[in-house]
């Protein structure tokens, strides 16, 4: 027998044996069905929907503002001497910023005090000087002429005290500019000026914004329906309660990062028009903001109740599925087997969505662990936390 044929007859009782292993039946975990060869069921988070009364909700778009800004300037003209105050700290009204050099200033101070005591001279002598032409206009000792040329006097030289009074006062008013105080109390910024420049030079020379945001403001706009909507909703409170609402209607804010602000907000007012081109409202909320988390500027999203959804289900929006093929949740059955239920949502509440269709109530909704879940397959449900 050559070597090819030995090949041959060696190679076939093995090609044999694999082949009675492949087609010999498993045993264990795996042919049971079971997944992952006996891999326990994947545990998910599952919450028992039941329908209730809750707020409808729109979200809108909005942007921070602070309640009170006020731009400080330099009122007269001089060099900056001190700047007096930590940049990014919180100051209070009346509290000094800035000093500029007075010397100039306090030199016309001493200027209008000196004209104004000049002044008062020459009033005292037109005045004793009419006192005389009195005595002698009867006796004809004077001519009619002369005393009405001291009257004139007289009054010339009063309204040249006036005069010198008023440039004392705003001489007066221009030292006390040289130092600059804060109008309102809160947030300063940084500086726009540093010490040594000359400022107030033909023009108010900016210094230092401050702002105060606590509260603070949020405006936002809203379709003309939902602000009808809104509208009615707080007249039946009104009607209800005997109490105005539509200032105390619980708004939220989302920020950037995706979370809640813990604070709710209230309504302040609407613009009186429909913008004609958008079709919107513009409307106003405030806000706390002890902590000074909310900054100027900032862009949020406005979550704004417009009706009470009564007799409701609400599932997080983590739990809702979309495709193709339409809106469905994850139920988890009596058999602990998944199933995909089609629902179909009916707004916002909140954070969660409003279930119009698909759910009865009673239902088990994996709320936590979807990715893991699929049509069919068994799970272990725990409750949500």
């Amino acid at each position: 027998m050559n070597r090819t044929a030995h090949s041959i007859l060696v190679t076939l009782p093995v090609v044999a044996l694999l082949s009675l292993a492949a087609c010999k039946p498993q045993s264990g975990p795996a042919a049971d069905g079971k997944p992952g060869g006996g891999m326990p069921p994947p545990e998910v988070e599952v919450m028992t929907v039941t329908p209730r009364n809750l707020p409808r909700t729109v979200e809108a778009p909005g942007r921070m503002q602070a309640v009170r800004t006020a731009e400080v300037r330099a009122r007269v003209e001089g060099i900056l001497e001190r700047r007096s105050y930590t940049e990014g700290s919180e100051v209070k009204a009346g509290e000094v910023l800035f000093r500029i050099d007075a010397r100039s200033l306090a030199a016309n101070v001493e200027s209008a005090k000196a004209s104004l005591a000049k002044a008062r001279s020459q009033s005292l002598i037109a005045g004793q000087n009419l006192e005389r032409m009195q005595a002698l206009v009867g006796s004809k000792a004077v001519s009619k002429q002369e005393f009405d040329q001291a009257v004139a006097a007289k009054s010339q030289a009063d309204a040249e005290v006036a005069a010198t009074q008023a440039a004392l006062v705003r001489a007066d008013i221009d030292l006390s500019y040289a130092t600059v105080t804060a109008p309102i109390s809160g947030r300063i910024g940084r500086a726009l000026v540093t010490e040594g420049a000359l400022v107030g030079k033909g023009e108010a020379t900016p210094l230092v914004n401050i702002e105060q945001y606590d509260p603070i403001w949020v405006n936002f706009s809203q379709s003309s329906a939902d602000f009808l909507n809104l509208r009615e909703a707080t007249r039946g409170d009104h009607t209800r309660s005997g109490k105005t609402k539509a200032s105390q209607a619980p708004v939220k804010l989302v920020l950037e990062n995706g979370r809640e602000y813990p604070h709710p907000g209230k309504l302040l007012f609407n613009d009186l028009a429909v913008d004609p081109a958008t079709g919107s409202v513009g409307l106003r909320a405030e806000f706390p903001n002890t902590d000074r988390s909310l900054l100027p500027g900032q862009f949020v999203t406005v979550r704004l109740p417009v009706a009470l959804a009564e007799h409701v289900i609400v599932v997080p929006q983590r739990a809702l599925q979309a495709s193709p093929q339409g809106q469905a949740v994850l139920l988890v059955g009596g058999d602990g087997k998944v199933t995909a239920q089609p629902v179909k949502t009916g707004g916002l509440s909140g954070a969660d969505w409003i279930i119009a269709e698909g759910l009865k109530g009673g239902e088990r909704v994996i709320v936590n662990g979807v990715q893991k879940a699929r049509p069919g397959m068994p799970v272990t449900a725990v409750p949500a936390k």
